[in-house]
């Protein structure tokens, strides 16, 4: 990987620099989005309100430079950027802790159908991506097939000009306000399981889809199950070649495999934890009486900066035209397990006051480190196991055969 930037990626840094400095409010730049909350305020402070109201602008100035989808052609309403350029783009705006246009839509739909679908299919959906005209969410997962995903029970039964589909989905972030799905049901039972499977764009308002919101210990709520009694699917809407669905959805999840680059959020939390640990009373008290909690800040910035690397290296074979596999698979279960390690560490920063979640609370920032904490549960768990994970990088990695 070559570190250094060439003469136009300078050129292209400073003008990602130049468009925060001017664009991107000061009030804005301290928000802690890499802890998942927003200051102190909570989801239904004014802040929040007022964040909320500067986006709807923000995304619009984004798609005007095509930054709203970077990686996409031109043609499609994307920036057409290099791979580096993409990476610029992205490490400025998190250093910033600046939003950026994504989700489903963007990130694992839309390429999805730039590869698969048909020019009418291209025409009617990729632009209301980039608009933000259209929300989208991942129909996947289910109660019995979330790690062996091949295992889904939801049927597609050919009628006329409809599929007619029956089944479950479950953990699908974002269902209760999306506008359209990506959703993966059987279509041929008698097939291997890998093999009779296809890929379908839903219409969310379709009748017979019924939405109900799983609320977690946070409560909050960003995952629901999804239910479908008789949905009828215009066969217009089959992505690709029917039962061939299975070689669809493993594109989809190495797009968003691929996508998860959170080192610069992570070397953000360490740099919160160790103000934390030198400036608030709580903080130097632990850091004082305790020397294993110095030595895990230590550990946590250096696994930051080794995850860093690792999605240098991701980058890299990007560049040279190569597509990334075990490699980001090790990449998302270093990160998600880290996220792991770093609450954790907060937790044992916060001592007991890390049971504390009021956010008017001034000793663990807020309640922070605990509603972190539960939040970082699900990192090893969305975006494919880490047991999944470290089957794909013993077999495709290490060649080990299948256990």
């Amino acid at each position: 990987m070559e570190f250094r930037d060439s003469e136009r990626e300078q050129e292209f840094r400073k003008v990602v620099r130049d468009f925060l400095d001017a664009e991107y409010p000061a009030d804005f730049a301290g928000r802690p989005s890499e802890w998942g909350l927003f200051n102190g305020s909570g989801a239904r402070g004014p802040q929040m309100q007022a964040f909320w109201e500067f986006m709807r602008g923000w995304t619009k100035k984004l798609n005007e430079r095509g930054w709203g989808a970077p990686a996409w052609p031109k043609e499609h309403g994307g920036g057409g950027l290099s791979v580096k350029e993409q990476f610029i783009l992205s490490e400025e705006f998190a250093w910033r802790r600046a939003p950026r246009s994504g989700g489903i839509g963007h990130g694992w739909a839309g390429p999805t159908i730039m590869v698969y679908g048909t020019e009418e299919q291209k025409q009617e959906y990729l632009p209301k991506i980039i608009s933000g005209e259209h929300v989208w969410c991942q129909l996947f997962s289910e109660p019995g097939a979330g790690s062996d995903l091949a295992s889904l029970q939801t049927r597609a039964i050919r009628d006329g000009d409809d599929y007619v589909v029956n089944g479950q989905k479950i953990w699908t972030s974002g269902a209760h306000a999306a506008h359209m799905g990506i959703l993966i049901a059987r279509t041929n039972p008698d097939a291997p399981k890998h093999r009779g499977i296809s890929y379908f764009l839903v219409d969310m308002k379709t009748p017979g889809i019924q939405v109900r919101p799983l609320v977690n210990m946070l409560n909050s709520h960003e995952f629901n199950e999804v239910y479908f009694e008789d949905v009828r699917i215009p066969a217009t809407n089959l992505l690709g070649e029917e039962n061939r669905g299975w070689y669809l959805a493993t594109t989809t999840l190495d797009f968003e495999r691929s996508g998860i680059a959170t080192s610069v959020a992570h070397q953000l939390i360490v740099k919160d934890l160790v103000k934390f640990a030198k400036e608030s009373e709580l903080g130097s008290h632990t850091v004082a009486t305790n020397d294993a909690i110095r030595r895990e800040l230590a550990d946590r910035a250096i696994e930051a900066q080794v995850e860093s690397l690792i999605c240098y290296r991701i980058i890299s074979m990007q560049e040279r035209g190569e597509i990334p596999n075990k490699e980001s698979s090790i990449a998302k279960l270093y990160s998600s397990e880290l996220d792991v390690r770093l609450a954790s560490t907060a937790m044992h920063l916060g001592g007991l006051y890390s049971q504390v979640t009021d956010r008017e609370d001034t000793h663990a920032l807020g309640g922070k480190f605990p509603r972190f904490y539960m939040h970082s549960t699900t990192s090893p768990i969305g975006g494919g196991t880490s047991e999944i994970q470290r089957n794909i990088i013993a077999m495709r990695g290490l060649g080990l055969p299948r256990g």
